[in-house]
């Protein structure tokens, strides 16, 4: 398949180490990804708020541009991105929805039979990985097991739901993240919060919010014992490990010292790519222990291997 690549506006800031991560695994697993040309924001959060027809509006503009590059369908890493590009599609489908987005646009969106809007389906590149390439495949890609380190996985609210809309993995239990992170050799625990909320953009005019709600999601990955979240949203990365000390503050706990990484991130670690492309240099909580450990078991399982060698050798 040929995929439209909708990087989002984090994908070019605050969320570098994503993008780069994300990239080079796609590459890793051979997906044929083109960039769609003269992209725009998707409006996030704050343009829905406003108008859903505008909100509609940034989100067919970027579909009519990625038509151009003639892909099967969309691709984004943003859950934010995806959905909202996902929700103006399903929206488009009733064809009075289309007509007033219609009218924001230079030029109208292609109409299907019913008369809705004709435009390519998109997936997040998680729903891509899993769907279209394949557990298995990921697997077999690995050439550095994560074994021996203990993680939870957090989806946040996005990522599965609203579930009609979504339409990938379970909107109250997802695995996606659990399976591709066990196929790469670490230890998921069972987390209760992975779809909880960790207060969004609710930082800007109240950091109580995103301090109260991520606080309890860290508070809870350490007390069942994990040494990292591994989650695939900016925006709840940003509240999880750039303010993380603020979220010990605010929920009265000592600080956390929990690492948290893009599953791209682990993902490129576990293929063995080159280190540039995972960028850790950009976390805010020092990952640096951890990626000592998993190098630790990486270099005893490869001493053991040679020595195995050479005893079958008789040397």
């Amino acid at each position: 398949m040929k995929y439209a690549y909708y990087p989002g506006c984090s994908g070019h800031g605050s969320s570098v180490e994503y993008e780069v991560s994300t990239r080079a695994v796609c590459n890793a697993l051979g997906m044929d990804i083109v960039e769609i040309e003269d992209w725009n924001c998707c409006g996030s959060t704050p343009a829905h708020s406003v108008s859903h027809e505008l909100s509609g509006a940034l989100a067919a503009r970027n579909l009519m541009q990625a038509a151009k590059t003639g892909a099967d369908c969309v691709i984004s890493p943003c859950p934010s991105c995806s959905s909202n590009l996902k929700m103006a599609l399903w929206r488009m489908q009733k064809p009075a929805f289309k007509a007033d987005v219609d009218a924001l646009l230079d030029a109208p969106t292609p109409a299907n039979e019913q008369g809705g809007a004709d435009l390519l389906e998109t997936y997040s590149v998680l729903q891509a990985i899993v769907e279209n390439v394949g557990i298995d495949q990921v697997a077999s890609r690995v050439a550095y097991p994560l074994e021996g380190i203990k993680v939870v996985t957090y989806y946040g609210c996005l990522l599965s739901r609203p579930a009609h809309v979504a339409k990938f993995d379970d909107p109250n239990n997802p695995v996606s993240l659990d399976n591709i992170l066990k196929a790469l050799g670490a230890e998921v625990l069972p987390f209760a919060l992975k779809t909880e909320c960790c207060g969004a953009a609710m930082g800007i005019p109240d950091v109580n919010i995103p301090g109260t709600l991520s606080g309890r999601i860290l508070e809870t990955a350490k007390a069942v014992g994990a040494e990292a979240v591994v989650t695939a949203c900016p925006l709840c990365h940003m509240n999880l490990d750039l303010r993380q000390r603020q979220a010990a503050r605010i929920t009265k706990n000592r600080p956390f010292e929990l690492p948290v990484f893009y599953y791209t991130q682990l993902l490129a670690l576990a293929f063995g790519l080159p280190e540039n492309t995972m960028r850790f240099d950009k976390l805010a909580v020092n990952p640096k222990p951890l990626l000592d450990k998993i190098a630790e078991r990486r270099d005893a399982r490869v001493m053991a291997a040679y020595n195995e060698a050479r005893k079958a050798a008789g040397v």
